[in-house]
């Protein structure tokens, strides 16, 4: 079974409105104050992210791009493993949040280390893996950073979110 162009169309809409939810959701998540909004908020940006990413994994793979398809693939767990803390608010979340973020560590290097993606969307992604890894570390040492402290990982989120739409842009414009 192959897939018709207009179909494969259709799943590249659906991977990039995943992608732009889980950035404006995502990001209006960590800026609000209340517990109960930033946790819709985040369940929000978590399934339209995992959505989005196991389709592009999908479509990596088929382009055999496998490190980058893998990259997508362990990018959506860890946003699932992100996901299973939202319930919890900022301060239940620390364990999944710690676990989540060396996933997408380990995700962004893996999806920025191939000359697949343009070298700016490589390098954005480089830096915001070495923060969300800084970010994982310190927590795993002890330390009782929320996902919303500051500087980190508060200041890892726009290179995650630029990452984000980055890829959202480089499927939209993909012939």
């Amino acid at each position: 079974m192959h897939a018709s162009p207009s179909s494969s169309r259709a799943v590249d809409r659906v991977a990039a409105g995943g992608l732009l939810a889980g950035a404006g959701f995502g990001l209006a998540g960590t800026l609000v104050a209340s517990p109960t909004l930033q946790a819709s908020l985040w369940a929000i940006d978590s399934v339209g992210l995992v959505v989005a990413t196991i389709l592009l994994s999908i479509k990596c793979a088929r382009a055999a791009a496998d490190l980058v398809a893998g990259g997508f693939l362990v990018f959506a767990i860890g946003e699932g493993v992100l996901f299973s803390g939202t319930a919890g608010g900022p301060s239940g979340s620390v364990p999944p949040f710690a676990a989540g973020a060396a996933l997408w560590a380990a995700a962004l290097v893996m999806v920025s280390a191939p000359r697949l993606l343009p070298l700016w969307l490589r390098v954005l992604g480089a830096i915001a893996a070495v923060l969300f890894a800084v970010t994982a570390g310190r927590i795993f040492a002890g330390e009782r950073l929320l996902p919303t402290s500051a500087p980190l990982p508060f200041f890892a989120y726009p290179f995650l979110v630029a990452n984000l739409l980055g890829w959202a842009w480089t499927l939209c414009r993909t012939p």
